[in-house]
């Protein structure tokens, strides 16, 4: 699994309190350095609307179907996929789940299962058959790759839900991975964020 950040809104902290003193009217309170503070302060009070004027891009690579499948639901964002249906998948990587990779019998037959699929999709290549149609019997394990884009409010909202205990491994650790990025680049808006590397999880008031 790979995240890559693609570009992030430039001046972002600037713009957001420029936004936000626009609710207020609390221009004269703006100075050289005074973004983050105030920023700060909107997070705190649950005035998160305003972090709508930042964007972030990244590009996702390695990761499973059934990921993608889970991020897509997130309707506040825009993607772009590899596509099954143009792209050859004959040489296709796979994720292959912990619980799964540390039990040996269960590890072989995950893998077993992974090739014959590999090999009816072939062999359904040979007989005429086109990638779009081939691709029905891909399994969701199958790495895809996928850019997206959405708006700083919306990317807490994806830490908040697809970051807690109850999500599934795969989405948690691709967005701790995303989190330590952006927490970098504008510890404003998301160093309120906390990441449990114990649990493997996101904790803070995301949703308020």
């Amino acid at each position: 699994m790979q995240v890559e950040l693609l570009a992030i809104t430039p001046d972002a902290e600037k713009l957001i309190e420029e936004a936000g003193r626009t609710c207020y009217m609390s221009f004269d309170k703006k100075a050289d350095g005074t973004e983050k503070k105030f920023i700060q302060g909107l997070v705190k009070a649950g005035h998160t609307s305003v972090l709508e004027h930042g964007y972030v891009t990244f590009r996702l690579k390695g990761v499973s179907r059934s990921f993608t499948h889970q991020l897509v639901r997130h309707r506040l964002c825009a993607f772009s996929q590899q596509s099954q249906r143009y792209v050859n998948e004959k040489s296709f990587n796979y994720v292959v789940p912990d619980k799964i990779q540390k039990k040996p019998d269960a590890k072989k037959i995950y893998e077993d299962f992974m090739e014959h699929s590999r090999n009816v999709y072939m062999k359904l290549q040979s007989l005429d058959i086109p990638n779009e149609d081939a691709r029905y019997i891909l399994p969701n394990s199958v790495c895809s790759e996928i850019v997206f884009s959405t708006n700083f409010r919306e990317l807490r909202h994806i830490f908040e839900v697809r970051g807690s205990k109850r999500a599934q491994w795969e989405i948690r650790e691709v967005c701790i991975e995303m989190l330590k990025i952006v927490k970098a680049k504008l510890p404003s808006v998301f160093g309120d964020l906390i990441i449990d590397d114990q649990e493997k999880t996101i904790k803070g008031q995301v949703g308020r």
